[in-house]
């Protein structure tokens, strides 16, 4: 039976490191703040947006929320951009998706100051994450590498081959495990006989958005397996492995839910803070 790679008490970790490094900023007179913009009333993006309140309060960083009628025009919420990219005391900023259909998302993204950009999704910063610069990086595929470092999976010189493609989590991944000095194969929707890829990786992570995609058959004995999928089923949340038969074959493995998706939240309040130690390194530039 495969060992847990526990995202959960994972990010108690990073949150305990997080209540020191927000202490020191206080001690400073700076109040760490983060401003999260939702246009229109999705149901999912209000329980969403309230729970980064509550990690948010927890850690002692301020959550400015900032909620928009859903007929928002895209010059507007523009302007709703500039006027906290200039707001020394707002040192983070994320939009919560999806947005109205009628706004251009990337266009809106790359509006925001890139460092205060906490979701990592600022063409400067995913230029960073290609050239191994130090920018933000996307929660997601950071949440990937922190739990295998956190867990101290060997990565350099491991083959790992990520099942998915996509701008949010394969596509950074790819670069963020090429820095950890592993050896990488990128598999997608046309990758002919799928099965035949997988079983040669000794890392394997999942992030393509089919659920139970991945089974037992597809993974090399001992490998370690990482699902940074959520599904939702008629059967409940689950992720892009099917976790029962995998977890037979493999060594390590992440539950869904549990695993990648609890550090995502925390990861982002870390890029608040990083963000916040690169605005004040510019003030002094």
């Amino acid at each position: 039976m495969a060992e847990l790679l526990d995202g959960k008490a994972i990010a108690q970790s990073i949150r305990a490191e997080l209540r020191v490094e927000v202490a020191r900023w206080r001690d400073q007179g700076i109040l760490p703040s983060l401003a999260v913009i939702l246009v229109g009333a999705d149901p999912a993006s209000i329980v969403y947006m309230k729970s980064k309140h509550k990690a948010a309060q927890d850690l002692g960083i301020e959550l400015r929320q900032v909620q928009l009628p859903e007929e928002t025009t895209e010059d507007e919420l523009r302007h709703v951009i500039r006027f906290l990219n200039a707001d020394p005391q707002i040192h983070g900023i994320m939009i919560e998706l999806p947005l109205p259909k009628h706004i251009n998302k990337a266009g809106v993204m790359a509006a925001i100051d890139p460092l205060k950009d906490v979701d990592g999704m600022h063409p400067v910063n995913r230029g960073y994450i290609m050239s191994g610069e130090d920018g933000l990086i996307p929660a997601t595929p950071q949440s990937c590498i922190e739990i295998l470092l956190r867990s101290h999976v060997p990565i350099a010189g491991q083959h790992a081959v990520i099942v998915g493609r996509g701008d949010t989590v394969g596509k950074p991944l790819l670069f963020l495990i090429l820095r950890q000095q592993a050896t990488v194969t990128v598999c997608h929707s046309r990758t002919p006989d799928l099965a035949a890829f997988t079983r040669q990786a000794d890392i394997l992570i999942a992030a393509v958005g089919q659920a139970r995609l991945i089974t037992g058959d597809m993974v090399k004995p001992g490998a370690v397996v990482v699902d940074a999928g959520i599904n939702e089923t008629s059967g409940g949340i689950c992720g892009d492995v099917d976790y029962a038969g995998v977890s037979e074959v493999a060594g390590w493995i992440s539950p869904v839910p549990g695993g990648v998706g609890s550090l995502t939240t925390v990861l982002l309040l870390r890029n608040l803070l990083k963000g916040l130690a690169l605005q004040r390194g510019r003030l002094r530039d």
